[in-house]
C-alpha cells in the first residue's frame, strides 16, 4: 500500500497537466512593437475573427411610447364650479360633438342664465324704446338728441343681450338652470374622472372630468440620441414593433422633431403618427421605433473587436495567421452589435473579436518596460 501512494499521485499529477485550458496550451506570444507573434499559428483558435465591411444599412431601433394624437384629442374641464347630478356616459363610449357627458347643478350658471335673460329683457324694452322715438322723431316731436340717446341705449342693450346668450351657450346649459358638460369633439371617452354628488371648483387643480379622444391615431414619442440625429428627418417613415404583437411591425411617419437636446438626458425628443384603425395599439403602450437605413461607405465591425488601452482605442488586425497589430481606430456609433470604423481600417481587414483581451496582456509588461526605461 505505501508503493502505490507515491504511484497515485504521480497519476493525479499527470492527469492534472492534461486538463489545462486550451488557451493556455497555445503557442508562446512574443511582442515586436505593435505587434503580437505566436510561435505557433495553428494554435490560435483562442481567437475569433471577423471581416471588416461597408455599411450594409439596416435599422436604427428606438424605444418609444404610444400616447394619445394630441390634435385629436380634448379634456374636457368644467368653466364653472357646481356638484354632479348626473353622469351620461362612461369609459370606452364613443360620442359625438355636443354630446351630454354629465349634468352639474350650479349656482354659478344659475346666475348667468338669470343676467342673460334680463339682458335680452333689457334689449327688448330698448328696442320698443327706440321705435317709438323714431315715430315721434319723424313727427317733430322728439329732440335729435334725445333720438341719438334712445338709439345708444338700444344698440349697448343688444350687444349686452348678445354677449350673455354667447355666454350661456358656451357653457352648454340648459333653460331649467342645469349645466350640462358637452364634448366638443368626437371620439371614444378614454378618462372619467368624476362620480356622482361630487363638488369642484373650476379653479382647482386637477385631473381632467374626461378625456375624449380618437384612438385610430396615435402618437409615438422617442428619445433618440445625438449620434442618430441625422437618421431622424421629419416626414421619413417609421416601423412600430411591439411585444404584444410579436412577428407583426406597424407604419407610421415621424412628425416632428425638437430643435433642442435634453440638457440632462441628452436626447433628442421626436414624435411620430402612427395610423390604428383597427385599435390593436393602446396609448401608453412601450414600443420600439425601426427607422430604415440606407446603406452608407462607412466600415463597420463588430463592437467587440475594439478595445480601450490607456484612453485610445485599438483593434487587433490580422496580417497573417499567427502576426497581429494593435492598430490604433477612431470608433463612431453602435449599432446592431457593429460599430462604426472612421479610420485605421481597410475594408476587408480581418480583426479579432476573441481573444483581444489574452493578446493585450502581453503588450502591458512590455509597456512598462519601456516606461521604465525611459527614467
Amino acid at each position: 500500500m505505501k508503493l502505490t501512494s507515491p504511484l497515485l499521485i504521480l497519476l493525479l499529477a499527470l492527469a492534472g497537466c492534461s486538463a489545462e485550458p486550451e488557451a493556455q496550451k497555445a503557442a508562446a506570444i512574443k511582442v515586436d512593437g505593435d505587434r503580437a507573434l505566436l510561435a505557433e499559428p495553428d494554435k490560435a483558435t483562442f481567437l475569433k475573427l471577423a471581416v471588416v465591411e461597408k455599411d450594409k444599412g439596416g435599422l436604427l431601433r428606438l424605444p418609444g411610447r404610444l400616447i394619445w394624437n394630441e390634435e385629436k384629442t380634448v379634456r374636457v374641464f368644467p368653466q364653472l364650479g357646481g356638484r354632479v347630478q348626473g353622469i351620461a356616459v362612461d369609459v370606452g363610449a364613443t360620442v359625438k360633438i355636443g354630446q351630454p357627458l354629465a349634468t352639474l347643478s350650479s349656482p354659478e350658471y344659475g346666475q348667468a342664465l338669470a343676467d342673460a335673460r334680463k339682458a335680452r329683457a333689457d334689449a327688448q324694452v330698448a328696442a320698443q324704446g327706440l321705435e317709438r322715438n323714431r315715430v315721434l322723431r319723424e313727427a317733430g316731436v322728439v329732440a335729435e338728441k334725445d333720438w341719438q340717446q334712445a338709439e345708444a341705449t338700444a344698440i349697448a342693450a343688444k350687444a349686452e343681450a348678445e354677449r350673455a346668450t354667447r355666454r350661456l351657450a358656451g357653457l352648454g346649459g340648459e333653460g331649467d338652470g342645469t349645466y350640462v358638460l358637452r364634448t366638443p369633439l368626437a371620439g371614444v371617452v378614454v378618462e372619467r374622472n368624476l362620480n356622482p354628488g361630487m363638488e369642484f371648483r373650476p379653479d382647482q387643480s386637477g385631473a381632467p372630468l374626461f378625456v375624449v379622444t380618437d384612438p385610430s391615431s396615435l402618437w409615438i414619442q422617442v428619445d433618440a440620441g445625438e449620434a442618430d440625429l441625422a437618421k431622424l428627418k421629419k416626414g421619413e417613415p417609421l416601423l412600430i414593433e411591439s411585444k404584444q404583437y410579436p412577428g407583426e411591425r406597424f407604419k407610421g411617419v415621424i412628425r416632428h422633431v425638437a430643435d433642442f437636446v435634453d440638457p440632462n438626458t441628452r436626447t433628442i425628443k421626436v414624435r411620430g403618427e402612427v395610423p390604428n384603425a383597427d385599435r390593436r395599439l393602446k396609448g401608453e403602450m412601450f414600443v420600439n421605433a425601426l427607422v430604415e437605413l440606407a446603406p452608407t461607405p462607412a466600415l463597420r465591425a463588430p463592437a467587440t473587436a475594439v478595445f480601450l488601452f490607456g484612453n485610445k482605442r485599438y483593434v487587433f488586425v490580422e496580417e497573417v495567421p499567427g502576426r497581429y497589430r494593435r492598430q490604433l481606430v477612431e470608433a463612431g456609433a453602435e449599432r446592431d452589435g457593429l460599430i462604426d470604423l472612421m479610420s485605421g481600417v481597410n475594408e476587408g481587414d480581418k480583426v479579432v473579436t476573441e481573444g483581444s483581451l489574452h493578446l493585450l496582456k502581453y503588450f502591458k509588461p512590455a509597456a512598462a518596460a519601456e516606461k521604465q526605461a525611459a527614467k
